[in-house]
């Protein structure tokens, strides 16, 4: 065959590439004069960018007569094969070529050529080589070992073991740093180690790659040993830390957050002239930044040469990782004034810092931004935008971008049940779990947390019990997140007994013993959150907020006026103090660059525990009739939000001192720094209907109308209490019926309430009426109808309410006492 005709051939097909121009024009050259030679046709193998372009090597290979009998070229196009996901074609032409192959190379490029694919054959090959009585040599054993880490085969790599040791390659370097890294990701370090040490020889693979062994184990002080080892016997060992071996080992020092090993690294760098390459100063960024000094982490980064977009990265992700939002936003900045364009990894990072900052704007034009870039679908991105909106409480804009997701993981899933679950949506949350599943995703512990909050809110208790058995199914139940998620979801479902269960047989931090304490002050069983509360205090578990406002309503439940005095006690003690000084401090500017506006926002956070603290003993001594002792406390405070406002005004109210709760209402209303609220008027319009001022109730309900706050079905139910008490029941109906929507249990209980008052069983009825479908297991509202019958005589009425109850299997709650 002349060259001519190949000439043609290869002229013949369109999407030819340089390579294929080259040989074209090689017939001027001396390469070859008649048809395409090794020397040719082997790198035009090895250089086709593409599944076509290896097909058509392929073909001339086949045209002049290379295929099958060259083994070489053979094993080029079974690797490129692979390489563009044919591993099909790789296996015809392995099994073609194979009568000429005389030595282990062939076999050696199909288990490659598995590898590259991601094919999986079981060892088929290397069973088959072994069989036809083919001697493996020193590349068999690190391609075969590499497929048993890979697919975590321990047994066939313990049998590889043994032929090395029995062909004599346990001396052979490579075969042994493919040992290392075996039996480091799929057996123990002891098994690691012993291989090290039994090694004739060593390169710098062969330390690095123990390194990084003993810190994917964790066992960090072993991979520092080993580094300071390896410096300190160069002229022992032959070999010293390079490159590889610091970039294995900052991720250890950032893991212990040891700042001192970290310099001493940076020293050795330094000394050995290393710290001009790129890679170790963004690992070096990344391991100060987790080491908490970020004076460092400055100074490496201003001093780099080169920067890339890691380094911003690290940077960025480092101030976010200790809560530097503002430099953090600062150096984000920068890489975009740097004229270098943010990429996937910068989006997703700087999204939960725009979280944390409540910027919502700046978190929408990144959205906007990753949207003209393409990045958008990137899942990293996807799922952090997923979050931003879910927090943002935009719970429409969160599901479609989780709906445009395309390929979706564990984290978009457990992101798009977190939006659900905090945004009122239960039940879609649950639909959403249910989804998960059918597309084969395995709930992970962090979906069980984020799908339980949802089951205690709607109190789905059969649905928390499926989760419960599926935490312990799944061995999840030990984490103590799950546990106290458990606990929450039961005591928030009214089963204490089984919350209780859970919680004896958990490891227990403060916040397992905050939900209970807060669970039993609620309940007739209050005094189970003094004893948790000693229980906390004697575990050297430190009270918080959560702690002290826990037992401080359980004494207000019980009336515990002495216990209730020891524990606003521990709360002096502890500096849960009322703080005296200014009454207000400004908002800081969290985008400032002055460091004591970050200094007084910490201050403002301590005040807002303290505040809560305050408001809880304000309760307490107001619910348990101390008002004094809780003006006393309410004068001291100098920060005084509308929690604290109401606690006063309603304890004032329950005293029947009603000119001074309207006094402080007034008052409240001249503080420019609080706002009055729904919550607030619910409290005066609860007084007024206690003191029986209906011309003040009217004025402070159409005062709400024109301050915009909006109407709750608890402002209508004391209005209607107002009109019913006051014997207006014409106008309590009116009111009703200019509600524009459907009225709750509270409304027409305030109405039947003042029908039994004044005595309008009709009109009474008709609330009865409304209460028995809307809360049908309601006990107390059957006994407020059956008793205003047996007031105005009506025997026979009161037998049909008592009748009502036994069909429905309702049942009167019992009284009780505390003496």
């Amino acid at each position: 065959m002349s060259y001519y005709p190949c000439n043609i051939i290869v002229r013949r097909n369109s999407i030819l590439s340089g390579e294929f121009k080259r040989l074209q024009n090689a017939q001027k050259t001396q390469y070859f004069s008649t048809i395409p030679c090794h020397r040719t046709i082997l790198p035009l193998c090895a250089s086709a960018k593409s599944l076509q372009q290896t097909k058509q090597c392929h073909a001339i290979a086949l045209l002049n007569g290379y295929l099958p009998n060259s083994i070489s070229v053979s094993a080029s196009l079974i690797l490129q094969y692979a390489t563009f996901g044919d591993p099909s074609t790789s296996r015809v032409l392995f099994h073609q070529s194979l009568p000429y192959s005389r030595s282990a190379f062939l076999w050696n490029t199909i288990t490659r050529a598995y590898s590259i694919a991601g094919v999986y054959d079981a060892f088929q090959i290397y069973n088959l080589m072994i069989r036809n009585g083919v001697r493996p040599d020193d590349h068999s054993f690190p391609f075969v070992l590499k497929v048993c880490s890979d697919y975590h085969e321990v047994w066939k790599g313990q049998e590889v073991h043994g032929l090395v040791c029995k062909l004599g390659f346990d001396s052979d370097v490579f075969v042994g740093n493919t040992l290392l890294r075996f039996y480091g990701e799929c057996s123990s370090i002891n098994d690691a180690e012993k291989v090290f040490d039994e090694m004739p020889e060593r390169d710098a693979v062969s330390w690095n790659t123990l390194i990084a062994v003993f810190s994917i184990k964790f066992s960090y002080d072993k991979a520092i040993a080993l580094f300071r080892d390896m410096r300190s016997q160069p002229l022992y060992s032959g070999v010293s830390p390079n490159v590889a071996t610091i970039v294995s080992l900052l991720p250890v020092c950032a893991s212990i957050e040891d700042f001192a090993i970290t310099s001493e690294i940076h020293s050795y760098v330094i000394k050995m002239g290393f710290s001009d390459d790129i890679k170790i100063n963004n690992a070096f960024i990344d391991a100060y930044g987790k080491c908490g000094n970020l004076n460092a982490c400055k100074q490496v980064f201003n001093e780099m040469v080169d920067r890339n977009h890691v380094s911003f990265n690290a940077i960025i992700t480092s101030f976010a990782h200790t809560d530097h939002h503002q430099d953090a936003i600062l150096f984000f900045q920068y890489m975009i004034n740097k004229s270098i364009t943010p990429n996937s990894v910068a989006i997703s990072s700087i999204l939960p810092i725009i979280v944390e900052l409540e910027c919502l704007q700046w978190g929408i034009e990144l959205h906007g931004f990753s949207i003209r870039t393409g990045i958008e679908s990137d899942i990293f991105v996807a799922n952090s935008l997923l979050d931003m909106y879910a927090k943002f409480r935009y719970p429409i804009k969160a599901s479609n971008i989780f709906n445009n997701i395309h390929l979706k993981n564990i984290v978009s899933w457990n992101t798009m049940i977190a939006n659900y679950a905090q945004n009122g949506s239960e039940l879609l949350a649950l639909q959403t779990l249910r989804e998960m599943q059918a597309h084969g995703i395995v709930p992970g512990p962090v979906t069980l947390t984020n799908i339980l909050p949802a089951c205690a809110r709607i109190s789905h208790l059969s649905h928390g019990k499926q989760i419960h058995c599926k935490s312990i199914r799944c061995g999840f139940d030990v984490q103590i997140f799950i546990s106290n998620a458990l606990i929450d979801m039961y005591a928030k479902c009214s089963r204490l007994d089984l919350a209780r269960n859970v919680f004896n047989v958990s490891y227990k931090d403060r916040i397992s013993y905050n939900t209970l304490i807060s669970a039993y002050s609620h309940t007739n069983t209050s005094f189970e959150s003094l004893i948790l509360f000693r229980e906390l205090g004697l575990k050297d578990m430190e009270y918080d907020t959560v702690s002290f406002s826990g037992a401080l309503s359980a004494c207000a439940n019980m009336a515990e006026i002495k216990k209730g005095k020891e524990i606003h006690g521990v709360c002096l003690k502890k500096g849960y103090t009322p703080l005296m000084g200014p009454t207000h401090q400004p908002v800081p500017n969290l985008m400032s660059s002055d460091s004591s506006v970050i200094d007084s926002h910490l201050l403002t956070v301590k005040q807002l525990h303290s505040l809560i603290v305050c408001n809880s003993i304000l309760d307490f001594y107001a619910k348990c009739g101390r008002i004094d002792l809780a003006k006393k406390v309410f004068d001291r405070i100098p920060n005084k939000d509308t929690a604290s406002w109401n606690t006063m005004i309603m304890g004032y109210g329950m005293r029947g001192e009603i000119d001074t709760a309207i006094g402080l209402f007034e008052s409240m209303g001249d503080d420019d720094h609080v706002r009055r609220d729904s919550i607030n008027y619910i409290a005066v319009l609860s007084v007024c209907s206690h003191g029986g001022l209906v011309e003040l109730g009217r004025k402070y309900f159409k005062k709400m109308k024109e301050d915009k706050i909006e109407v709750t079905q608890v402002h209508y139910a004391c209005m209607v209490d107002i009109f019913g008490r006051a014997g207006l029941l014409e106008e309590a109906v009116e009111m009703i019926n200019g509600m524009g929507v459907e009225p709750d249990a509270n409304v027409w209980g305030s109405l039947l309430g003042g029908c039994r008052i004044h005595g309008d069983i009709e009109l009474g009825r008709w609330a009865g009426e409304n209460l028995f479908r809307l809360k049908p297991g309601h006990s107390g509202y059957y006994t407020l109808v059956s008793n205003m019958y047996a007031e105005a005589g009506k025997w026979c009425e009161v037998d049909g309410i008592r009748e009502l109850m036994k069909v429905r299997g309702v049942k009167k709650n019992p009284g009780s006492r505390s003496l």
